[in-house]
């Protein structure tokens, strides 16, 4: 999932620098520039989902294998 969103940010930097090209290459790398601020910050967030999903699916694990412990020393 995160290569193919660095794919759209690199494609996507292009397709944006060549259509704002018309207005000026200042404005171009400006646009440009902000579509791969913005989109990093996407991607940093999608990541951080990612790790927060796996950290709840190793807690759901840790969380089974103690109450199996516990009903052991219980018994």
């Amino acid at each position: 999932m995160l290569g193919a969103s660095w794919a759209i940010v690199l494609f996507g930097a292009l397709f944006i620098f060549k259509i704002f090209i018309s207005f000026g290459i200042v404005f171009a790398l400006f646009v440009t520039l902000f579509f791969i601020i913005v989109s990093l910050f996407l991607i940093l967030l999608l990541d951080s989902f990612e790790v927060r999903k796996e950290t709840l699916e190793e807690l759901k694990k840790q969380r089974k294998l103690l109450e199996k412990i516990y009903a052991k020393e219980s018994e």
